[in-house]
C-alpha cells in the first residue's frame, strides 16, 4: 500500500478503493420484497395441483446434473477468473449478510442475461453478453440483484419454471396434460415478473448507486449506447406506456407481458426510481429494517393483507385506463357503461341497433 493509503497492483497502476457502502446485518428479505411478489407468491401456492406438481419435481429435477454442466461447460468466477465479479459477489453477500456465498458462473451467450437457479442451494449465472455490456458499477448492481433472489429463496421457483416451460413444450400433443402446465407455467411467471421487482431493490441495496442501476436498465433495453440515451427521457417513457392509450391499449399491454418472465425496463426502472424515493427505502439506510431473525414470527395474513392494501393503492394511483376504470368502480363512479364503450371504441364500428336507448354519459 502507498502512503496515500491507496493500494498499489504488481506492475505499480494504483487501484483506488470502492467507496464505503452501508451493510445491512441480520436483513429479511422482507425489506425489499415488493409487496406484489409476496401476493402472487402466495396465490402461486394455492393454485389448484401446485404443491403436487412442485413435491414431485422436488425429487426429479436434475440438481446434480445441473450444477455439473455449468462446472464442466461455464467459467466459475474465482480470485482467478473474472476476479472483478468475485469481489462484487462476495460485496454483495456481505452487504446483504448471506453468510454462504453462492457459485458464481459465467456462460458464453451474447444475449443479456443473468439467473439465480438451484433447488437445494442457489447458483448464479451470468452470460458475456452481460458481462461485456455493464461496467463495473451496473454490473455490481446486477450481481446484487441476483444475491436477492438468493436470500429470498427465489431460486427453487425459479428452476421449476425452468423445467415446466420445456416440459410444456414436450406435452403439448396430450390432451388436457399441456392446459395444466401451461396453468402452472402462467401463475409461476407472474409471480416471477414481480419478484424481479424485488430483486432490482436488493440491487439498489447493494450498489447504492441509483443512476448506476438506471443506466444498466438502459443498457438491457438499448445496448452500449449510452451517449445516445437519457434516464429522464427513459423514465418519460414509462410514464407514457402506463398512461397513454385506451382499454384496448390496457388489454394489449397484459397480453404483451404474459408470455415474458421479466417486466419490461422502463417499467422496471420506474419503479425503482419510485421504491427509492419512497419513506421505506430511507429507513433501511438508516439502519431500520425487518431482521430475518424474526422472520418466523411473521404472519401471512398480515402479508396478504400488506400486498393487498398495495395493490389498490397502486391502482388508485394508476395512470393506465384499465386500472382508473377499475378504480372509478371500486368507488361506484357512475357512466360507466359509456366510458367502457369509449375506451374500446374502434374494436367495432358497427351502429347501435334502432330503437337502442342512448347510450350513457359521464
Amino acid at each position: 500500500m502507498s502512503d496515500d493509503g491507496h493500494e498499489r497492483n504488481g506492475q505499480g497502476h494504483e487501484q483506488v478503493p470502492s467507496r464505503q457502502r452501508r451493510r445491512f446485518a441480520g436483513i429479511s428479505s422482507r425489506a425489499y420484497e415488493h409487496p406484489a411478489d409476496r401476493s402472487a407468491l402466495v396465490a402461486l401456492r394455492k393454485l389448484s395441483g401446485f404443491d403436487t406438481v412442485f413435491k414431485a419435481l422436488s425429487g426429479l429435477l436434475p440438481e446434480r446434473s445441473l450444477r455439473l454442466l455449468f462446472l464442466s461447460d461455464s467459467v466459475r468466477v474465482s480470485d482467478q477468473q473474472f476476479a472483478h465479479l468475485n469481489d462484487s459477489l462476495r460485496d454483495a453477500c456481505h452487504i446483504l449478510d448471506l453468510e454462504k456465498v453462492p457459485p458464481m458462473y459465467v456462460t458464453q451467450d451474447p444475449q443479456p442475461n443473468a439467473m439465480c437457479i438451484g433447488l437445494d442451494e442457489p447458483i448464479i449465472v451470468v452470460t458475456t453478453g452481460l458481462v461485456e455490456l455493464l461496467d463495473e458499477e451496473e454490473m455490481r448492481a446486477v450481481v446484487g440483484h441476483e444475491v436477492g433472489h438468493a436470500l429470498s429463496g427465489h431460486s427453487v421457483y425459479r428452476t421449476v419454471l425452468l423445467f415446466l416451460t420445456s416440459l410444456a413444450v414436450k406435452v403439448a400433443w396430450i390432451p388436457l396434460g399441456n392446459l395444466a402446465v401451461l396453468a402452472i407455467v402462467t401463475a409461476l411467471r407472474e409471480w416471477f415478473r414481480k419478484s424481479e421487482l424485488s430483486a432490482d431493490r436488493a440491487g439498489l441495496l447493494v450498489g447504492q448507486d441509483l443512476r448506476a442501476s438506471m443506466r444498466g436498465l438502459m443498457k438491457i433495453a438499448g445496448g452500449n449506447h449510452l451517449h445516445e440515451m437519457n434516464v429522464d427521457a427513459f423514465l418519460q417513457q414509462a410514464e407514457e406506456y402506463e398512461a397513454g392509450g385506451d382499454l384496448r391499449d390496457s388489454v394489449l399491454k397484459i397480453l404483451n407481458v404474459l408470455p415474458r418472465s421479466h417486466p419490461f425496463t422502463t417499467v422496471r426502472a420506474a419503479e425503482l426510481k419510485k421504491w427509492s424515493e419512497s419513506r421505506d427505502y430511507q429507513r433501511i439506510m438508516d439502519g431500520h429494517y425487518p431482521r430475518r431473525a424474526k422472520d418466523k414470527d411473521t404472519s401471512v395474513g398480515d402479508s396478504f393483507k400488506e400486498s393487498a392494501a398495495s395493490y389498490a393503492s397502486d391502482v388508485k394511483a394508476s395512470k393506465d385506463p384499465l386500472m382508473k376504470l377499475v378504480s372509478d368502480i371500486a368507488g361506484g363512479a357512475g357512466g360507466l357503461g359509456g366510458r367502457v364503450r369509449r375506451g374500446f371504441d374502434g374494436f367495432t364500428s358497427a351502429p347501435p341497433p334502432k330503437g337502442a336507448p342512448p347510450q350513457d354519459e359521464e
